[in-house]
């Protein structure tokens, strides 16, 4: 027996260790990747490099301070376009989990999903481009909202339908009305994995290129115009990486090193506002 014991024991540790193994194996390469962006470009950070225009070619130095404007911006527009309708339809399919439309979206969600983004930039490009006659912010952000959708839609609609029913049925018992009983009730419920949905979708827009060399196109100067071509931090980077000059490389790292923080910056933001949610409701 004891013989059968200690070898349970040894699988067991085996298997551990194994799984630890393999695990870091997976965490490496992001490890390797954050630790390369962060060697290369933070020494590139600096008050110029923040706040300073993209110069000339054969001029040193220059910033990315209208990548960095033109990318919140880009953000900002996306978000305004699809958090409402993702969050409608997320809510349309938790209440109605059956139906020739249910069926319907859900089969769009996963298409849209599945779609390539530089698709979606041409698309975008037909849709708006070519009938305003200009690259624009607009485009850019109609681009990057339609990319957002599928992953707000879908996680929403699998948060709420994690709710207990109960919740629901205790707040329709008193008296309350449906559209309240959703705002009021299912929704603060849910808030935390709706956010998470965000989040995610605003990390997978945050990095895209290919949309907006079709779109937004970029700009070296300053525009806060969104019916006018923009700069962003990923076609920025793009740009320098594609250059033949040793300083624009180490000018792509630094922004690279931005967009980085850009996105843990926006982690932090939404686990603030869950956990203030929270205490909230």
């Amino acid at each position: 027996m004891k013989d059968h014991a200690g070898a349970r024991l040894i699988k067991d540790m085996i298997f551990k260790c194994a799984v630890c193994l393999f695990a870091f194996i997976s965490l490496l390469p992001l490890y390797l990747i954050l630790y390369y962006i962060t060697k290369n470009g933070i020494m590139v950070i600096n008050w110029d490099f923040l706040f300073s225009l993209p110069r000339p070619i054969g001029e040193s130095g220059g910033g990315v301070f209208n990548a960095i404007i033109g990318t919140v911006m880009l953000i900002i527009l996306s978000c305004i376009m699809s958090i409402p309708c993702g969050i409608a339809a997320g809510i349309y399919l938790s209440e109605n989990k059956k139906g020739k439309l249910s069926n319907t979206i859900r089969l769009c969600v996963i298409v849209l999903q599945g779609t390539p983004s530089i698709v979606i930039g041409i698309i975008a490009y037909l849709w708006v481009v070519a009938p305003l006659k200009t690259f624009s912010a607009l485009s850019g952000g109609i681009a990057l909202s339609i990319m957002m959708l599928p992953v707000i839609i879908k996680t929403t609609e699998e948060t709420l339908k994690l709710i207990p029913y109960h919740l629901k049925e205790a707040s329709l018992a008193l008296g309350v009305p449906y559209h309240r009983t959703i705002l009021k009730v299912i929704l603060p419920s849910g808030i935390s994995g709706i956010l998470t949905g965000i989040l995610l979708s605003v990390a997978r827009i945050t990095g895209e290129t290919a949309p907006l060399l079709f779109t937004a196109f970029g700009n070296q100067f300053m525009n806060m115009n969104i019916l006018k071509p923009i700069d962003s931090l990923p076609y920025r980077i793009f740009y320098y990486a594609m250059s033949p000059y040793p300083e624009w490389h180490s000018f792509a790292w630094g922004a690279s090193f931005i967009l980085v923080v850009l996105t843990l910056a926006l982690n932090l933001f939404a686990r603030g506002i869950s956990v203030k949610w929270k205490i909230q409701f």
